[in-house]
This record gives C-alpha cells, sequence and structure tokens, in this order.
C-alpha cells in the first residue's frame, strides 16, 4: 500500500514538474517571439527607408540627367552603384524584410487574404526550385501527351480522334496553367521579376482550356477536314513543349551565370543576361518565333474554319481569336526581352570602356 502512494506521490511530482516545465517554456517563446517581432518590425522599417531612399535617388538622377545638370558618365557610375546595392539588398537575407508585392486578385480568389511572403531565404528558393521542376515536368507532357493522341489517331482511330482523349488534354491543360498561374503570382509576391504578361498569357491559356471542354469535337463524315485546326493545334502543343525545354535549360544556366557574378537576384526567373550562354540564345529565339508564327496560323486557321462555316461553334471563334492574342502577345514581349538584353550589353559595355580609360 505504501508503495502505491509513493508510486502516486512520484507520479503527481512529475506531472507538476512537467507542468512547470510548459509554462516555462509558453514564457520563454512568447518573451522570444515578441523580442524577434520588435527587431522584425524595426529591420522592416529599415528596409522600406533604404527602398524608398533608392527609388528617391534614381528618379534624382533621371531628372538632373534630363537637364543637363550632371555629367552622363557620373550618371552611369551612380546608376551602377545603386543597381550593386540593390542586388545586395534583394539577394541577401534582408530581402525578407523588404516591401512585399501586392498578391492580387488571382491569389486572394484562391487563397484569400492570407500572405505568401516567406521571410526566410531558404523557404524562398524552395519555391523557386519547385517552381523550375514542375516546368520541367510539364515541358516533357506537353510533348508525350499530344504525340501519344497522334499516333493513336494514325494507328487506332482511323484519322479520327474522339471526343474524350482530347477532352481529357484540355482538362490537363486548364490544371496545368491554373497551376503554373499560381506558382508565378507565389514568385512574384516573393520578389521575383517574371514579366506581367507570362502570368497573363496563362489565364488566357486557362480560358482556352475552359472554353475549349464545351467544344463538340466533330466526327465522320469529312473526319479529317472538322478536325485539322486540332490536328494542327497537337503538332504546335509539341513544339512549344520541345520548346520549353531548351527555354528552361537556357534561362537556368543564364540566371545561375548572372547569381555568380553578382548581377542578378535568385528568386528571379527571367532576367536580362550578359555571358556564357549567346550561343543558345541564337537558336531558342528562332524556334521561339516560329512556334509563335505557328501559333498563329492555327488561331487563324481556327477563325477561317468557322467563317467558312464548316464548323460553326462559337468556341472555334474564342479559341481562335485567344491564340491570335496569345501569339502577338508573346511575339512582342519576346522582342521587349531581347532589346532590352541588348541595351544592357550595350551599357555594360560603356561601363567597362570607361574603367579602362581610369
Amino acid at each position: 500500500m505504501e508503495n502505491v502512494e509513493e508510486s502516486t506521490n512520484e507520479m503527481e511530482e512529475e506531472v507538476g514538474k512537467v507542468m512547470e516545465q510548459a509554462r516555462e517554456l509558453q514564457e520563454a517563446g512568447a518573451g522570444l517571439i515578441s523580442m524577434i517581432s520588435n527587431d522584425e518590425q524595426s529591420l522592416r522599417l529599415k528596409a522600406s527607408s533604404l527602398d524608398s531612399s533608392i527609388r528617391h535617388l534614381r528618379s534624382s538622377i533621371t531628372t538632373v540627367l534630363s537637364q543637363k545638370l550632371l555629367d552622363p558618365k557620373l550618371a552611369d557610375k551612380l546608376e551602377e552603384d545603386l543597381q550593386t546595392a540593390i542586388c545586395i539588398i534583394t539577394d541577401g537575407d534582408a530581402a525578407g524584410f523588404l516591401p512585399a508585392n501586392a498578391q492580387g486578385w488571382y491569389l486572394k480568389m484562391f487563397l484569400g487574404p492570407i500572405s505568401v511572403r516567406a521571410s526566410r531565404k531558404e523557404i524562398q528558393l524552395k519555391a523557386k526550385e519547385e517552381y523550375n521542376s514542375y516546368r520541367d515536368r510539364t515541358a516533357l507532357m506537353f510533348i508525350l501527351f499530344p504525340l501519344i493522341l497522334l499516333i493513336l489517331r494514325s494507328w487506332i482511330w482511323e484519322g479520327c480522334l474522339p471526343a474524350f482523349p482530347v477532352q481529357l488534354y484540355e482538362a490537363w491543360l486548364l490544371f496545368l496553367n491554373t497551376g503554373l498561374a499560381l506558382r508565378e503570382n507565389i514568385l512574384r509576391a516573393n520578389g521575383s521579376d517574371i514579366r506581367p504578361w507570362w502570368i497573363y498569357h496563362h489565364y488566357f491559356a486557362m480560358a482556352t482550356a475552359l472554353v475549349s471542354l464545351t467544344w463538340e469535337i466533330k466526327g465522320q463524315p469529312n473526319c479529317g477536314q472538322k478536325q485539322r485546326g486540332v490536328e494542327l493545334f497537337l503538332q504546335w502543343a509539341m513544339m512549344q513543349g520541345a520548346a520549353l525545354l531548351l527555354l528552361n535549360r537556357y534561362q537556368r544556366r543564364r540566371l545561375y551565370t548572372r547569381i555568380s557574378l553578382g548581377k542578378s537576384n535568385s528568386m528571379n526567373v527571367a532576367r536580362r543576361e550578359t555571358t556564357g550562354v549567346d550561343c543558345q540564345l541564337w537558336v531558342l529565339c528562332p524556334i521561339l518565333f516560329v512556334m509563335q508564327g505557328f501559333e498563329a496560323y492555327v488561331g487563324l486557321l481556327l477563325l477561317k474554319t468557322a467563317f467558312a462555316r464548316v464548323v460553326t461553334e462559337w468556341q472555334i471563334i474564342f479559341c481562335g481569336i485567344i491564340l491570335v492574342i496569345l501569339a502577338v502577345g508573346n511575339f512582342i514581349n519576346t522582342a521587349q526581352t531581347l532589346m532590352a538584353k541588348s541595351r544592357f550589353k550595350g551599357t555594360i559595355k560603356k561601363s567597362k570602356s570607361r574603367r579602362e580609360l581610369y
């Protein structure tokens, strides 16, 4: 009996010690979080002040230079120093304390008012790596999915695609573009410099895939003529998959080179490059322009099919218009990127020449 009482007393003492340790741990954790929160708020204010100062200085340099009150060589040097300062704070641990980009309606629609801004750099980089891996996987699917459909069309389905496999592919495209838009909006909220057009591109592609799901795939008679637009679209999708594989590889090598040179933020997806991969660029650009031209051709063919009353559903007109818009937008943004790259390389050359003179 005494042993039982002793055991009970010991258990009560142990439970009491555990309760006391839990309270102490809670108090210590609350104090630490409070201290970290205060320090974090102080760093956020400093980062916001520094960001405002950099913006003000860049605006002042532009204004004074336009009034011809500042030597252009000195203006270039000051601008280059400010760019270096931006790279220091955006590619280091201080990046998490900079003012966050607006999340936009798309993230709010899916996630509500929850912030997706990561304060730790390793979490941001993990999101970026996951995005790159997702793009690599989907690029392979872009090639394999339509290739399998076209092979089955020729060997098994006697030149006439059934509706279900095509609609399954369109549902996958809807899922793909929804996922890419989510990931890219999250990356932008964490400081990435993705061009807004490429996110809008996913919105257009989502609308096209959604409308295509309601599109009745025509069969016999004259199946080949009625499905000509579908066949060309699948061929274009294969080209896009091949181009995406090259583009992903090119952008990764370029970004790693720029990060190692201290000229780019590790959260960036597509920035102007200066070294190491120009030969790949000259191979990639013609492929991109051909693919964009083919995309416009497929869109115009769909419109021609509708206006010639071969197939008259409104979905064909809608998809044709969207494909033409996407082709034009992709061409304009690709051309702008190339022109920006050319201007940036010119600035770097002038900067090098100036340093050599001194």
